[in-house]
């Protein structure tokens, strides 16, 4: 007894330093408090307190926080559309005045939450207002760069600053979705037919050139044919009537009657006309009679183009 008596004081300090020991994890950062009024803060550590004077008012979190947000807008078309968000924000540092404004601006972390997503909803309400239903689908980036820049300056206020805005899915009326979809399915077909009306056409427009050309090629042949066939003509009868002066020399020569020749060309006619003719109808003479008139008239061209 007599030994609590003579250090009793002793148990009560230790007592008292105890009480005072306040442990700040990593992450946080605790607000004090001292009859009601700020203080100070403590930073992650041990620290010390006042005991029964000192307060931890609020224990601040400036770790990344991330919230997800559903809402409906309206766009200038009159459509609704469903929004479905993640928003990802923090306290915007460790500093004193910004744990202070993070700590006494808002009561309790739901009315900073509550304010913080009423807003976020305000400023894509208020962008989404201005494009009509058709724009929205391609305007993410663009509403998220609104959004900042419109509670940018709001954030710092309260001590946060925003991290992300991700807008994860963009929905409408499923009478707009129908429509959308039959939009799209037409103007498919439309595309379709287009490129088939093309492929037609590049179809159309080859198969022409290559008749073209191969008209062009065959005339070109006919051409260079009938030109060989008229030069081997001319050459036959080059050839024939160099054979014939040369026979009819050489029967002048041997006393002969040069007629010999012509009534061996009459045969040879004759023989040509028989082997060579498909059923064709010639009326020929055939007789000697025949003969000595085709000869008379034979030899009268020709006394008349020596004559010319």
């Amino acid at each position: 007894m007599e030994f609590l008596l003579s250090y009793g004081w002793i148990l009560l300090v230790i007592l008292f330093i105890f009480s005072g020991l306040v442990t700040v994890n990593q992450g946080f950062i605790n607000v004090v408090t001292k009859f009601g009024k700020y203080q100070r803060i403590l930073r992650p550590g041990l620290n010390f307190k006042i005991p029964f004077l000192e307060q931890v008012y609020k224990r601040i979190s400036i770790q990344n926080r991330s919230v997800e947000l559903e809402f409906q807008a309206v766009t200038a078309d009159q459509a609704n559309v469903y929004f479905k968000s993640m928003l990802l924000y923090a306290v915007q540092n460790a500093d004193e005045e910004t744990i202070k404004r993070v700590a006494f601006k808002f009561i309790s972390d739901r009315d900073l939450m509550q304010a913080l997503t009423r807003t976020i909803e305000g400023s894509i309400r208020s962008f989404v207002a201005t494009k009509r239903q058709a724009e929205i689908l391609g305007l993410r980036k663009e509403i998220v760069e609104f959004v900042k820049d419109q509670i940018d300056h709001s954030l710092e206020e309260w001590g946060y600053h925003l991290l992300d805005l991700q807008i994860n899915d963009i929905t409408f009326d499923q009478a707009i979705i129908d429509s959308m979809s039959k939009v799209v399915a037409s103007n498919n077909l439309k595309a379709a037919a287009e490129n088939e009306g093309q492929a037609l056409l590049i179809t159309k427009t080859k198969a022409a050139e290559a008749e073209g050309n191969a008209i062009k090629i065959s005339a070109e042949a006919e051409k260079e044919a009938a030109r060989l066939r008229g030069q081997g003509v001319a050459l036959f009868r080059e050839e024939v009537a160099r054979g014939m002066s040369e026979a009819a020399e050489q029967m002048k020569r041997a006393n002969l009657d040069t007629n010999v020749i012509l009534f061996s060309m009459w045969t040879e006619a004759i023989k040509n006309f028989a082997e060579v003719g498909k059923g064709n109808i010639i009326f020929l003479d055939g007789s000697s009679e025949g003969m000595q008139k085709t000869m008379q008239q034979i030899q009268a061209l020709m006394v008349n183009k020596r004559s010319q």
